[in-house]
């Protein structure tokens, strides 16, 4: 497979306000970088503003390491929460399982065919059924058996198990057990979590009916963060 280019990709979320697209890719620009990719929002009851933006890193005239310093005195103007990162480095992911497979087949047959550009240190599950999958494609995996008693001393388990690993994201592929509060504030905006239905966007009785009501023309799975309310965290 042929070396893939490297790209820088920021991340940013402000005050909205005038100028901010302007002032980003200005700073982009005059160290001689091509944009490849932008995207950018405006939540306008909360007056947030959220940009991606992702610039070609061949010819730019800062070394990776002098991006963050270059940016901060910007992003401090705009008082911005942002981050960078690089596409050559790859992301560790752990994903979470219980009984059922085809998620988790999914998920492993999209990164061993490098579609999914991360590293899977781990799978961890509340049962042995999905290990043969696991070392199918060679990945550790940990059972931790949990009931509503222990729940909070097998978190805690878990968390000193992750914290060795230091993954940037979780993902709950078909995971069937609630997480708690203290788990979630220990990963905050890392986990997330995937449906088969219409869950979070429809909640309740009747979703395909409220998806119908509301002229929904595609369904399927559907992803979001988790957050300490139940299946209603932000949609990716």
């Amino acid at each position: 497979m042929p070396e893939q280019p490297v790209s820088a990709i920021l991340l940013i979320s402000c005050p909205d306000g005038p100028g901010l697209v302007a002032a980003v890719t200005d700073f982009i620009f005059s160290h001689n970088g091509n944009i490849l990719h932008l995207d950018q929002h405006v939540d306008q009851q909360e007056n947030v503003f959220f940009m991606r933006v992702e610039w070609d890193m061949a010819g730019f005239s800062l070394q990776r390491d002098s991006v963050e310093v270059a940016f901060a005195s910007l992003a401090k103007f705009y008082e911005m929460d942002w981050q960078l990162h690089f596409s050559d480095t790859r992301l560790k992911m752990v994903l979470f399982v219980s009984k059922q497979s085809h998620v988790l087949y999914d998920i492993l047959s999209r990164w061993q065919s490098g579609e999914f550009q991360v590293d899977i240190p781990l799978i961890i599950s509340n049962h042995d059924d999905l290990a043969t999958v696991a070392h199918q494609f060679d990945i550790p995996f940990r059972v931790f058996s949990i009931s509503k008693d222990n729940k909070a001393e097998v978190e805690q388990e878990q968390i000193a198990l992750l914290d060795t690993i230091e993954p940037d994201f979780i993902v709950l592929a078909r995971y069937m057990q609630i997480i708690t509060d203290d788990f979630i504030h220990h990963f905050p905006n890392r986990i997330i979590n995937i449906h088969h239905s219409f869950l979070p966007a429809f909640i309740g009785a009747r979703p395909y009916h409220q998806a119908y009501a509301r002229g929904v023309k595609i369904i399927g799975a559907t992803s979001h963060y988790v957050t300490a309310d139940l299946d209603a965290g932000p949609i990716i």
